[in-house]
């Protein structure tokens, strides 16, 4: 008797151990690559911790690279204390720019089994698998319950994309009518899906101009944007994955919009899961913004220095390092001085030996007329960022063959 209890005990254990609600959900197998990403910092204004307490938020993002698993990644990089997050759930986006979830497509998002995740001041958490399959460009929204305020909140206030806002456990709505709506991004980090072995991400590493700034909201109309359109129709370079890594006003030297490029480089680019490559576009704040005489003489040999260290940190890291010139900005608000400081710098990011390869978006944005200023159809109208037709201009100028 004792006998055959111990060999029935011993079945079960087996057929648990091997059951697949209880094996691992990740065998540690999977190649995971980012396919969104939003650069994270501490925002002004915008929500109150009363609009954050005891509160659903659904945020919608559009993928790069498509796959049949995701996980997706929470942050508290700039939190103070610990920060508890509740009753994840993602779904597939009726429409990009309400919050329809399509019928049949919401997904619990658990972290190491459990439903909530207690977030540690400083940290980013990472879920486990989800199954669901989600197609290249295609939009998520991604929805949690707060039942505290972050302190202070991490997040990206440039999303470009409507996130909705109510009060009480509203995760597993398939919509949210009466919710509040804003264009910002808050706690979340990134969304990871399974590829195949050669697969890998492209992080648009910059400013307001990789950002988005100006365009319509929910319009994905950034040139990263267009570049990810652009990969996935072409089979040689359907692999590729692009995270869009920008921060307006965002500079290389000093902190103000986000933390420097130089600070936020690891986190932002070499941290990204896939990453193989990276585009940098980054500078113009640096330059446009310094007046003093003195300043000046040592700005543009700080700006390449930095670019230095960060071509080195990425190269250590396996990561092709393209450089992108900086845009004309004549008519804008910046000082004049700064073209001189503008042209040095694009002639040693376009001199051979510095980056591993470059994008001339200098040449394809300028007018031939007037060098100093944007063409004006590629011209929001403020001098400085570029309209749609700007943007769609960048996102076609840049040479698919690099990335193969």
């Amino acid at each position: 008797m004792i006998m055959q209890q111990l060999v029935t005990a011993i079945a079960l254990l087996v057929a648990a151990l091997v059951s697949p609600a209880a094996a691992p959900r990740d065998n540690g197998q999977a190649h995971w690559v980012g396919t969104w990403a939003s650069s994270q910092m501490v925002p002004v204004g915008r929500f109150s911790q009363a609009d954050l307490t005891d509160a659903t938020v659904r945020q919608l993002v559009r993928v790069s690279l498509g796959g049949e698993r995701i996980r997706i990644r929470l942050s508290n990089a700039f939190g103070t204390r610990p920060l508890r997050i509740e009753a994840i759930r993602v779904a597939r986006s009726a429409d990009p720019a309400t919050a329809r979830i399509a019928p049949g497509s919401g997904r619990a998002v658990t972290f190491a089994g459990d439903d909530a995740v207690l977030v540690p001041a400083g940290a980013e958490a990472v879920s486990d698998p989800v199954d669901l399959a989600v197609p290249p460009l295609g939009h998520l929204a991604i929805s949690f319950y707060l039942p505290q305020p972050p302190s202070p909140r991490t997040s990206h206030p440039g999303s470009r994309t409507t996130t909705f806002l109510v009060h009480g456990n509203r995760s597993a709505a398939p919509n949210l009518p009466g919710a509040r709506t804003i264009g910002h991004w808050t706690q979340l980090a990134g969304v990871d899906v399974t590829g195949a072995p050669r697969a890998a991400a492209i992080v648009a590493f910059g400013d307001s101009i990789t950002d988005g700034f100006g365009i319509r909201p929910n319009s994905d109309q950034r040139w990263p944007d267009i570049l990810a359109t652009r990969l996935q129709a072409d089979p040689a370079t359907r692999h590729l994955a692009v995270l869009n890594q920008g921060i307006s006003g965002n500079r290389v030297l000093s902190d103000g919009f986000g933390p420097n490029a130089l600070a936020r480089f690891e986190r932002d680019v070499i941290g990204q899961p896939g990453v193989k490559f990276v585009i940098l576009l980054e500078g113009i704040n640096d330059i446009g913004m310094f007046a003093a005489p003195a300043a000046r003489r040592a700005l543009v040999a700080n700006l390449i220095a930095a670019y230095g260290r960060m071509i080195a940190r990425a190269r250590a890291r396996g990561i092709k390092v393209i450089g992108a010139t900086i845009l004309p900005f004549g008519g804008s608000d910046y000082r004049p001085g700064a073209e001189a400081d503008r042209r040095a710098l694009n002639a040693w990011i376009r001199a051979p030996g510095h980056f591993d390869a470059v994008i001339d978006f200098d040449a394809t944005m300028r007018d031939p007329a007037s060098p100093m200023r944007m063409r004006r159809a590629f011209d929001s109208g403020d001098g400085l960022h570029p309209s749609a037709a700007g943007y769609r201009a960048m996102g076609e100028a840049v040479p698919l063959a690099l990335f193969r």
